[in-house]
């Protein structure tokens, strides 16, 4: 779980949420014409941007920006430094079976085994690293679209409450619900893309350039192995992958 997408988000709804209980009634901000123009017309609006699928798919890769775990950089050095010492000591064809922490490494183990040549390896992995990035920057465009649309529809909402306020003055007991909606639909359009469309759209891009940053880690390695390239030469090469501080200790270790 990742607790910074959490944290970020259920307290900035707490932060509004106390001072709209301390500020006046709560009641106040509820209102069902606002929600239907605001809530239900932006996510009309994005479904005809996108086609069911990735409309519906944006919904469980949004689950990315709360559960998604990596190998550990570190870690996944390591592991590829020990698949390098198999295949130079022990030949590629004994990592057949073996059980990788991701299932982009095991494609790449397979491909190894299979006796695939190291260019053929690079295309291979390369093409899998595009087309997983494709599908899963969809999630980002369908929250990037909401966020784009909430605010839009927050302006018509207050447009539409406007006219009906200007249209009714004569009646004063239409002005306060007239305005209500009208200022309302500003607020939820606000929220919408502020704390919820946005932040979850930024998270779910970092998480494609973790995830698209580890594989290039995968790849580099695996192009190495085949090539015949020395245990430590490759280590040195995917060090490269650390943060300045842990290369530094990295290398102290080796």
């Amino acid at each position: 779980m990742d607790l910074a997408t959490l944290i970020g988000l259920v307290g900035g709804a707490v932060i509004i949420g106390a001072a709209i209980i301390f500020g006046a009634s709560p009641g106040v901000f509820l209102n069902v014409p606002s929600f239907l123009i605001v809530i239900l017309g932006s996510l009309a609006v994005v479904l005809a941007k996108f086609s069911f699928s990735q409309y519906f798919g944006a919904l469980k890769a949004a689950g990315r920006a709360f559960k998604f775990k990596l190998p550990d950089t570190q870690d996944l050095i390591e592991e590829l430094v020990d698949i390098a010492n198999v295949a130079r000591k022990q030949g590629v064809l004994n990592l057949e079976g073996r059980e990788a922490s991701s299932e982009y490494l095991q494609q790449g183990i397979q491909h190894l085994v299979d006796g695939q040549s190291a260019d053929t390896i690079n295309d291979l992995l390369r093409k899998e690293r595009l087309l997983t990035m494709e599908r899963n920057r969809f999630g980002t465009k369908v929250f990037r679209a909401l966020g784009d649309v909430a605010p839009a529809m927050g302006m018509i909402g207050t447009i539409v409450g406007l006219v009906q306020m200007l249209s009714n003055m004569e009646d004063p007991k239409s002005i306060g619900p007239a305005m209500a909606v009208a200022l309302l639909t500003t607020l939820y359009g606000a929220m919408i893309a502020t704390m919820i469309a946005n932040p979850i759209a930024d998270k779910l891009e970092l998480r494609l350039t973790e995830e698209a940053r580890m594989q290039s880690l995968i790849s580099d390695a695996l192009v190495a192995i085949q090539n015949g390239q020395n245990p430590r030469v490759i280590e040195q090469l995917l060090s490269s992958y650390l943060p300045p501080s842990k290369r530094e200790t990295a290398e102290n270790g080796a």
